[in-house]
């Protein structure tokens, strides 16, 4: 584990409410140097830790009202690294994980409607050699989301 400083959590913790926000502003705000903001983003960047800064979409304002959280039951659990690669490849799919359990894999997929959701299912997913089922949970909205506390 890294070690992190007041300043390392205090400078993430203004990126999270922000991620545009300028380092003058970060910097102004803590009573530091830019250039000590700039170090520091720079080093958590380099560490893996700070994985980009990227916006976050309101996906039910641009039209994807629906949400799954489906779990894959694979033929072969070691054909998981080709059917992950077919997976990518399906852009309503936003999230894949390995877990433990009745399934090999975890998708969290995002559709307009429940007509397109079917279609995402049976015609992309199910149709992806090596997948012996799916077993999907409707989302009905997301009550939180956040980063872990540093």
């Amino acid at each position: 584990m890294h070690e992190f400083d007041k300043f390392d959590r205090d400078i993430l913790a203004e990126l999270e409410k922000d991620g545009r926000v300028a380092y003058s502003s970060i910097a102004s705000k803590l009573g530091i140097s830019n250039s000590m903001v700039h170090q520091r983003l720079a080093r958590l960047s380099s560490l893996g830790i700070l994985d980009g800064v990227k916006p976050v979409f309101n996906e039910k304002k641009l039209g994807y009202d629906w949400g799954a959280f489906t779990g894959l039951v694979l033929e072969k659990d070691h054909d998981s690294n080709r059917i992950i690669e077919e997976l990518k490849k399906i852009p309503e799919i936003t999230e894949c994980y390995y877990i433990t359990g009745a399934y090999t894999l975890y998708i969290k997929l995002l559709a307009r409607d429940h007509a397109h959701m079917r279609k995402v299912l049976y015609e992309k997913i199910d149709s992806i050699p090596g997948i012996a089922k799916t077993d999907s949970i409707i989302e009905l909205g997301c009550a939180f989301k956040r980063n872990i506390a540093i």
